[in-house]
């Protein structure tokens, strides 16, 4: 756009300069009333610097077009910038509640799934402190405890991040088949009438 503006600038410039270099030749060249060339060389010259003169005038008023080209072309460019510029529309309410409801359940299920990996490793070490003791042929009853211990909280993780990963999957589908259900409505009202 900016080189558009800068073009433009340059020829009602370089149209301000000719119109100029006319007026001064239009001023030098025209006789006075009273004066009249006394010469045919003053007559040739003067026949020439009219010459001259129509054109530059001609070629002033085809500059002057094109300027005003120019020009209409900048303001439809400039109308069709204003129009890709408009705004987007604000993004539906319903969308943006439902994109929260999906982050909060990733979210949920992210933390399910932090709880079942951390449970899994102290079922891990537990196991193998108790393969140790066993290997060394000491019954530790401490150890067995904690094991059973260890598997029940990764049971427990397990169905946790089971059901966080079903009530994301749950969200995201309910959208889709309440739009399904609504279509299959309008669908059916169709069919009646």
């Amino acid at each position: 756009m900016t080189q558009i503006d800068e073009l433009q600038s340059r020829i009602t410039r370089a149209l301000d300069r000719i119109s100029q270099g006319v007026e001064g030749l239009s001023a030098a060249s025209v006789p006075a009333p009273d004066a009249v060339p006394e010469t045919p060389e003053e007559a040739a010259d003067s026949g020439a610097a009219e010459a001259e003169i129509a054109a530059l005038q001609l070629s002033l008023d085809e500059e002057k077009m094109a300027n005003a080209q120019l020009e209409e072309r900048v303001k439809m460019l400039h109308a069709r910038l204003e129009e890709q510029a408009t705004p987007a529309p604000a993004p539906d309410a319903a969308l943006q509640e439902q994109l929260a409801a999906q982050r909060e359940g990733m979210a949920e299920l992210d933390t399910e799934l932090q709880r079942l990996r951390l449970s899994n490793d102290m079922l891990r070490r537990t196991n193998e402190e108790m393969r140790a003791a066993l290997e060394a042929n000491l019954g530790e009853p401490h150890l067995i405890n904690k094991a059973m211990l260890a598997e029940l909280e990764a049971l427990r993780a397990a169905r946790a991040a089971e059901e966080a990963e079903m009530r994301a999957v749950l969200g995201a589908l309910e959208p889709v088949l309440a739009e399904a259900a609504g279509m299959d409505a309008a669908s059916g009202e169709e069919a009646v009438q």
